[in-house]
């Protein structure tokens, strides 16, 4: 099997031949070297880290294991003060991402890119697409490209120097008309959300896509069922690809290799870590806990040990593709994007998803949790597109009956379902927005008060 295009990549970046342990040790030595100096540049250039890091010095890190001694950044920091970390004047920034949260009253997060940082994510889609196409073919982005410095706009560029055409599209708002433009261009591979790209697989103008003709497919800027990848690579007959990355990242972090068993890191610029949640320590490989980063070759807004919420773990086995690059578990939620039903049990998106995206029809859904003198109830609104079966809401519900978390809830009397309704609305999302269960009870969950903590909200 090809080694991922990621490893090749990275040794050109260092000018090194060294492959398998050497190769390992001359990414962990980049790393620390890294570190060291974003900790001293942003000591002297960022007034947020001029004061969270006082006292401390790049030289103090002696090990990669040493980053432990160096305190968090959250999401509520950059929203408390976004400019208190930039490096550079405001005239060297070339693009501004605003991310709203998903709820109305917290402030937004903007994030900063010099010309730069720019080309370094550029650089990564270039080399990070190998792995889903070649020369000569087109891809179609379903994904903002309207803006200098946005993800579609980068992606086009990348595959312009790979020889292949990219040609944005931007969020699906019409699935006949985007499936007739697959066909006409005889488009070779789709960019795109994950539950936008199952409303093209399940429209009936589907079919007029012979099998074969997509012949590959990334997702991204949510997370990803099993149950949509699995419809998808029936459907079309094509290899899905995984991809993750926040904008906090620089847009791209981390894609699969050919072998489609997990994702592997940009590890020339960003320094992962998977930390116990609730005590913020460094876990073993292996075991499941928060992704943390460190940038390592950001100039505008550089961001040191930034808690992303999202939960995942280092896969302590070897990639069936070859390469010494870490490798990550796909990321299946948030740890705040879960909430507590009872007192033991945790309902999280993630469960949703695979319990009803697996439903024939089913295009998107929305739940929301209130509350009452009697216990929760739980309200789920369908988006089932054009004819839809007249039994989708008793599957649905039928459905939402075996999640662990729900049947036991139930079972205990704490938790009502209330009658599944249908909407002729979807929920469009850009992907900048993580899909969520809507917690509208008095008292919020667990998760969600523990992020006016450490936890960070995208």
């Amino acid at each position: 099997m090809e080694i991922t295009p990621l490893e090749p990549w990275i040794k050109n970046k260092f000018g090194t031949t060294a492959s398998g342990a050497k190769l390992r040790s001359a990414i962990d030595r980049h790393q620390l070297l890294k570190l060291r100096d974003t900790v001293d540049y942003v000591r002297s250039h960022a007034p947020f880290y001029r004061r969270l890091f006082d006292g401390l010095r790049g030289s103090d890190l002696k090990r990669l294991e040493d980053i432990t001694s160096l305190p968090f950044t959250t999401a509520e920091d950059i929203q408390e003060n976004d400019l208190s970390f930039l490096c550079v004047s405001r005239d060297e920034i070339s693009r501004v991402v605003t991310l709203n949260t998903s709820g109305t009253t917290a402030p937004a997060k903007r994030i900063h890119f010099t010309e730069e940082d720019l080309e370094l994510t550029t650089d990564l889609f270039h080399h990070g697409m190998k792995a889903l196409v070649v020369p000569g073919q087109k891809v179609l982005i379903l994904m903002p490209g309207d803006r200098h410095g946005t993800v579609g706009d980068l992606m086009v560029t990348a595959l312009r120097r790979m020889d292949v055409q990219g040609i944005p599209r931007g969020i699906v708002l019409d699935s006949a008309r985007t499936i007739a433009e697959i066909v006409e261009k005889e488009i070779d591979c789709l960019i795109g959300i994950p539950v936008q790209v199952l409303g093209l697989v399940r429209h009936r103008d589907a079919v007029t896509i012979p099998k074969g003709t997509i012949k590959s497919v990334l997702l991204s800027a949510d997370y990803v069922p099993a149950t949509i990848v699995s419809e998808i690579e029936q459907a079309w007959g094509c290899a899905v690809f995984n991809h993750y990355g926040m904008t906090e990242m620089g847009l791209g972090a981390a894609v699969d290799c050919r072998a489609l068993a997990g994702y592997h890191i940009r590890e020339a610029d960003l320094f992962f870590e998977i930390i116990d949640p609730d005590n913020g320590r460094p876990l073993p490989d292996g075991v499941t806990g928060e992704v943390v980063f460190s940038t390592l070759t950001r100039k505008g807004m550089p961001l040191i040990r930034y808690r992303t919420g999202d939960l995942s773990r280092f896969l302590p086995e070897p990639c069936p593709c070859g390469t010494v690059l870490k490798r990550l578990e796909w990321v299946k939620g948030r740890r705040q994007g879960g909430i507590r039903l009872g007192e033991n049990h945790i309902l999280t998106v993630a469960d949703l998803d695979e319990a009803l995206f697996r439903l024939p029809g089913l295009l998107n859904f929305q739940v929301e949790i209130q509350s009452d003198r009697d216990g929760d109830i739980l309200n789920t609104t369908l988006f089932p597109g054009e004819n839809p079966s007249t039994d989708i809401c008793c599957a649905v519900r039928a459905a939402l009956e075996e999640i662990p978390a729900v049947r036991s809830s139930v079972a205990a009397g704490r938790l009502t379902l209330a009658t599944v309704r249908t909407s002729t609305e979807n929920w469009i999302s850009t992907g900048s927005i993580k899909r969520k269960i809507i917690d509208s009870r008095e008292e919020r969950s667990v998760y969600a008060q523990t992020a006016t903590g450490n936890l960070p909200q995208t």
